[in-house]
């Protein structure tokens, strides 16, 4: 397993054996949107809605935006070419920034994406995009196509031993598939655009938000590899310079006198207080430390390391990736001693003589090297309480500095105060009002708890390097 352990630890996070996530439970009183009417509902679609919630963070409970969304999905439905559709939508408790559907007409929007649009009109183009894929029944289509590829892929093992006919088949199977699915972008794309128009919103609602996207995801570039909770809707649905300019030129084609609602004041009356990033209740980073409130431990990276809270595990990634760092939770047997686990063969060429027990600010620990042909690797593993808990260092070359910002990681590692558990809170969107003489610099001085404060307060409020603000306009900040 060596391989599979060096991609892990290398942070290219995938199915990696038996690396684990310490799993909470969601945070009571969360309940989905509920609708006007029922969709249809089967076993496979109820199994379905839970593994969404499960994989982002349970359902977002805010009537406010329960409210606002209804309403907004109502106008669509009733412009929509099915009026006599219904529809389900579930806020997720999500900073990631995506939505999707199910073939059942099951909408699903993250509590991320409806703080990254700034006005209804925005949002709207978000669900009639969806809505349209269940029109269209794109995504039935592509449970058939998935169904086939499996086909596809059985019958290309039993077609022999000709790797070059093998490895043709599969390309050609899965490019069909990849412009299929392009392709009902754009028609989706199309369709929505139309229905928010006809439901007298801006359609240019669209082709703004697609830029947004773009943007959010240019922040992002550089972080540690994200895990598939928190891929965004760029991620299943490419945004190209194309796609938004294909946007801008389907709502000049809709584009009315009529249809020219944003939306925007009651919108961002709706998102004041949303819960922005992260939910402490999962584990959250802030700067270099991670904080897990609710099992009450923490602990902090080096100078030059990014953390990033995924699904699996927390991982950092030193400036440059010369060096990498992964914590989750693994199960142990109590009457298993923690260096045998070690040894226990999750990962190859574990250097059994390096394999000492230790103790990591009195919780009893062992640690251990493995090399590959990349990667220098120091594995630690930690009791805490009932849970074990492991990090996993890997390094591109081993040196005097990368042993010392591996160990002042792990020796880092303690309890949680009562003070800090009580003070951990959520980041959350505050609506501020623009005074005389203020300007976008001054305004973003006033982000907490985010990186790069300034450009992520442009790209919160849909304004670009040359955008100036107004007296008494109404603008989202990011607050403590």
């Amino acid at each position: 397993m060596l391989a599979a352990a060096m991609v892990c630890a290398a942070l290219t996070l995938g199915g990696c054996g038996d690396l684990g996530r310490f799993q909470t439970a969601s945070s009571p009183g969360l309940t989905p949107l509920k609708p006007n009417r029922p969709a249809a509902q089967t076993p496979a679609t109820e199994r379905e809605h839970e593994r969404i919630l499960s994989s982002y963070g349970g359902a977002y409970d805010d009537p406010r935006l329960e409210a606002l969304i209804s309403k907004t999905v109502d106008r669509l439905v009733a412009a929509s070419e099915r009026p006599d559709l219904t529809y389900k939508v579930t806020i997720l408790n999500s900073g990631a920034v995506n939505a999707f559907a199910l073939p059942t007409g099951q909408l699903y929007v993250t509590r991320g994406l409806i703080a990254l649009a700034s006005d209804t009109s925005e949002l709207s183009s978000v669900l009639a995009h969806e809505m349209a894929h269940v029109l269209a029944r794109h995504a039935a289509i592509r449970e058939d196509q998935a169904k086939q590829a499996t086909v596809v892929t059985r019958v290309v093992a039993d077609m022999g031993n000709d790797p070059d006919m093998n490895a043709l088949a599969l390309a050609k199977s899965k490019l069909t598939m990849a412009s299929f699915s392009r392709a009902q972008e754009f028609e989706a794309d199309g369709i929505g655009v139309g229905i928010a128009s006809r439901a007298k919103f801006d359609p240019f609602g669209a082709a703004r938000f697609l830029t947004a996207m773009e943007r959010n995801a240019a922040l992002k570039a550089g972080r540690a590899p994200s895990d598939p909770r928190s891929l965004d809707f760029l991620s299943s649905h490419p945004a190209t310079p194309e796609r938004v300019q294909n946007a801008q030129a389907n709502a000049r084609q809709y584009s009315s006198p009529e249809s020219v609602e944003r939306d925007r004041d009651s919108y961002l009356s709706a998102i004041d207080n949303l819960v922005y990033g992260e939910d402490p209740s999962e584990g959250f980073v802030r700067g270099r430390r991670f904080l897990h409130p609710k099992l009450g431990f923490t602990f902090q990276v080096p100078e030059g390391y990014v953390l990033e809270n995924t699904a699996q595990a927390v991982v950092g990634v030193r400036d440059g990736g010369s060096q990498a760092v992964r914590f989750d939770v693994v199960r142990v047997p109590a009457e298993q001693t923690l260096g045998d686990y070690l040894n226990s063969g999750w990962m190859e060429n574990v250097d059994r003589a390096s394999t000492q027990d230790v103790s990591i600010n009195g919780f009893p620990s062992a640690t251990a090297t493995a090399s590959g042909d990349q990667w220098q690797f120091r594995i630690y593993a930690l009791r805490f309480g009932s849970d074990v808990y492991r990090f996993i260092f890997a390094a591109k070359t081993k040196t005097a500095e990368t042993d010392r910002n591996f160990r002042d990681t792990v020796n880092s590692f303690r309890r949680l105060t009562l003070a800090e558990i009580q003070a951990a809170r959520p980041l959350r969107i505050k609506i501020a009002t623009v005074q005389p003489g203020e300007t976008v610099e001054t305004m973003a001085t006033r982000m907490q708890g985010v990186d790069r404060p300034l450009d992520r307060f442009r790209v919160l409020n849909g304004l670009d390097a040359r955008s100036t603000l107004k007296p008494r306009e109404r603008v989202k900040i990011v607050v403590d």
